[in-house]
């Protein structure tokens, strides 16, 4: 198996290593609106970070990103305990990522809302997304559900309702982009996992940026900000 230390340095070399592969680098908004116009690049990496539980990581990742002149989608969430993203400090943080042009999306908990408060889903959705949209004076276009330890998924909820009820683009599982590329994520904390056009690639747990040797024209990475660290993760 392949060993990666989940250090922002080697990030940074990985995102670099793709970069002079010649992918291009881009946004869940950017893709889905390329795709509707069939203008997607020939290699193309669509960049997303969930920001779970720091945001203060996230922006660690987002001067990386600015050192190499590519964006992202970060997604926050709304409701967590462990962190607001409206205290003074990660406010700051979110609006400087949105000011050196990424996007921000609602890392959403529809249905957790919607059980635990007893609460119509969509109309804790259109608060949410209103809440976000006032606070930040911005205008998000896609969602990525939050998978946290209920049991519940909140995923369930798109089974019945579009993005565009709710005047955005996407959500970020949709199928198009998930069935229809090369996906690799580093959700599972201390190693890498990947699916071929979403089917799981078992024992094949090579970091980003071991894969880009294999040119898939398409790749969907999504990475979690509070994985990377400098020196140690619990610093």
């Amino acid at each position: 198996m392949s060993q990666f230390h989940f250090t922002f340095e080697n990030i940074q070399h990985q995102y670099k290593t793709a970069i002079d592969s010649g992918y291009k680098i881009i946004t869940c908004d950017e893709y889905f609106k390329l795709k509707n116009e069939n203008k997607i690049p020939d290699k193309c990496i669509v960049n997303r970070i969930d920001i779970d539980f720091s945001v203060k990581k996230a922006e660690t990742l987002g001067q990386i990103f600015k050192s190499l002149s590519i964006k992202g989608t970060f997604f926050i969430r709304l409701h967590a305990a462990e962190y607001n993203p409206f205290s003074i400090e990660n406010y700051k943080v979110i609006k400087e990522l949105i000011a050196s042009g990424n996007e921000i999306g609602y890392h959403s908990e529809i249905t957790d809302e919607s059980v635990i408060w007893n609460e119509d889903a969509v109309s804790c959705l259109k608060k949410d997304i209103c809440i976000i949209n006032k606070m930040f004076d911005t205008e998000i276009k896609g969602t990525a559900s939050h998978g946290g330890m209920t049991g519940l998924n909140n995923l369930d909820f798109w089974k019945t309702h579009t993005p565009s009820e709710f005047g955005l683009n996407y959500e970020a599982y949709a199928e198009d982009l998930f069935n229809n590329s090369f996906y690799i994520s580093d959700s599972e904390w201390t190693r890498w996992k990947c699916y071929d056009k979403g089917k799981l690639i078992e024992g094949d747990n090579r970091s980003f940026g071991e894969h880009i040797s294999d040119n898939h024209k398409l790749i969907y990475l999504l990475i979690h900000s509070d994985t990377y660290f400098k020196n140690h993760f619990y610093e």
